[in-house]
């Protein structure tokens, strides 16, 4: 097929980049340690670590961790949010030879067991106040070694304190755990800064990190991301977004607000990694829920790019204090995950000057494979043109090109591709072509520029401010409570998340209420999982072999709100 879209890329994008420069992640780590070493890398709660700290603390982390007996290739679990601990934590996992499994720390023990069990990690290092959670699971996983860290460690130790102290005793945030043979991240530190860092020899084809996500089955699956999907991915992203940098002059460091998880495949590349290879800053804003409490935290900087979903940039826009910030140096908003909607875009570009520019991308693509131009302030209600290296097919049923103009899966070839899901090949061989495409499951229309607009969805994923939600894992959740006989799960439409889940139910106890099931519910899946809206039914709509029809459901949902 015509890569047709290379004709409209902007000035000074090539259409490859070279993406054996770097043979590993961990590779892209030494030399930004060495070239930025003096420069700020990252900034939380006022407190900054420059590039040659987060290479000591690394260093000191990864020794430990190889002093544990963990081989290359062994797997370690992260399991924290945007604090200094992440950045610390990741290139120490990389640098010592390990694999990466990003886990969310929300997730219920459950999704965690689960997660922990398939990717068969052996160790874990995890912030207190998720303890608890992997206390009740522990004994059914492989772990062996945990490390614990408190949120106030790498603050400085007034700060820190403080911190600990108000995070366990006023805001009562870390319940009750025991982990015994746990040590505290403080001292992993002091006993690896005695131990020698057996660098070890990492090659492009070698596993990085393991990103998990849902599947049709309901079932979580690790995405298997290699150190050379990472590095094309990063490379692609980085040579697309210099026109945007370089519209205007820019001054100072290059700041990334971070609002984004570095859990997510989307803010490990478009932040932190983006600013490691070009010497940055990333603010870390550990709750971005807390929108006040962000705007406060950005009002202090002058910053430069700012990744984010449809409803932080929703939620941003319409705070009155974000209208006073200054904007001078804000060179590029970068939409992904969802979509972003055209009244969200005029509004973000009507008070910051800066357009939202849109992009999408796949745990399955190791992040964004295709954007609109940075350049560009108009908003088109795409998704954009490939990246570099990319190549996207519109396929039908059959795995044909359907006529140009015409809907087909969104289907992908590049080395920002994932090798294939973690031990999995049955699940792989569902999603990839013969001919190494990677089918995403949405369907998209591509015009005659190349810019893909996206119209529907093949798969039932439901997607809630930018996470997906798949209805299987969330039926089997509901069907295991003693009072459900039978239910579907279907997306709705929400003004604040894009879509909600609402779950049909057919009862087996009458006395059964939506209060008693969304506690159930919540007990059992992590926050942006849980149904929104319950409905009570006698029956539920079927196909003529008895399959419930989720589309019928739907519809009657969207006929209702119409």
């Amino acid at each position: 097929m015509e890569r047709l879209w290379l004709k409209h890329y902007p000035a000074g994008v090539p259409a490859e980049v070279n993406f054996d420069y770097y043979p590993s992640v961990a590779a892209l780590f030494e030399e930004s340690f060495a070239r930025f070493k003096d420069d700020k890398a990252y900034i939380c709660m006022d407190k900054s670590v420059t590039y040659g700290d987060i290479d000591l603390m690394s260093r000191d982390l990864a020794a430990y961790l190889q002093g544990l007996g963990l081989k290359k290739g062994d797997r370690v679990a992260l399991m924290m949010p945007n604090l200094l601990q992440y950045p610390v934590a990741i290139a120490a996992v990389l640098r010592a030879g390990f694999i990466a499994v990003n886990v969310n720390p929300l997730y219920t023990p459950r999704e965690l067991e689960h997660q922990l069990r398939d990717s068969g990690a052996l160790a874990i290092i995890i912030l207190e106040n998720f303890a608890a959670t992997l206390q009740q699971v522990i004994r059914n996983t492989s772990i062996k070694h945990v490390v614990v860290s408190s949120v106030g460690d790498l603050l400085g130790f007034a700060k820190g304190t403080v911190t600990n102290f108000v995070v366990r005793r006023v805001k009562k945030a870390v319940p009750a755990w025991s982990l015994p043979g746990s040590v505290s991240l403080k001292a992993a530190l002091a006993t690896g800064r005695h131990k020698p860092l057996d660098a070890p020899d990492l090659q492009p084809d070698d596993v990085a990190v393991l990103q998990y996500t849902g599947g049709t089955t309901g079932v979580a699956k690790g995405a298997t991301l290699l150190h050379r999907t990472i590095i094309a991915n990063l490379l692609a992203s980085e040579a697309w977004m210099q026109p945007g940098i370089k519209r205007k002059p820019t001054s100072g460091q290059l700041t990334f607000i971070c609002a984004l998880p570095l859990y997510h495949v989307f803010a490990f590349i478009s932040c932190g990694l983006l600013a490691m290879r070009a010497g940055g800053v990333n603010i870390l804003i550990p709750n971005p829920r807390d929108i006040p409490g962000m705007v406060k935290e950005m009002a202090k900087y002058r910053f430069h790019l700012i990744p984010g979903v449809n409803t932080l940039f929703n939620a941003l826009a319409s705070n009155p204090d974000f209208a006073r910030l200054d904007f001078s140096q804000l060179r590029i908003a970068n939409g992904g995950a969802m979509a972003v909607q055209e009244a969200v875009a005029r509004k973000w570009l009507e008070v910051t000057g800066c357009p939202i520019v849109e992009g999408y991308g796949l745990s399955e693509t190791s992040a964004g494979i295709a954007c609109n131009p940075t350049d560009n302030d108009a908003f088109t209600g795409t998704i954009g043109l490939p990246l570099p290296n990319v190549e996207i097919r519109l396929l039908d049923d059959d795995g044909n090109d359907v006529p140009h103009g015409a809907p087909g899966e969104i289907s992908i070839k590049g080395p920002q591709v994932m090798a294939g899901y973690w031990q999995r090949p049955d699940e792989t061989a569902k999603v990839m072509t013969p001919d190494g495409f990677f089918k995403s499951g949405d369907v998209g229309i591509m015009d005659d520029r190349g810019y893909v607009k996206i119209v529907d969805r093949k798969k039932d994923m439901i997607l809630v401010s930018g996470f997906n939600v798949y209805p299987n894992e969330i039926e089997d959740v509901v069907a295991s409570h003693p009072g459900v006989q039978e239910c579907a799960v279907v997306g709705v439409p929400d003004k604040n998340s894009g879509e909600a889940v609402m779950v049909f139910v057919v009862k087996r106890d009458p006395t059964l209420t939506k209060e008693v099931l969304q506690e159930y519910c919540a007990k059992n899946l992590t926050g942006y999982k849980k149904p929104k809206h319950i409905e009570f039914r006698t029956d539920l709509p079927r196909t003529n072999v008895g399959k419930i029809l989720r589309r019928e459901l739907r519809d009657e949902v969207m006929k209702k709100s119409a």
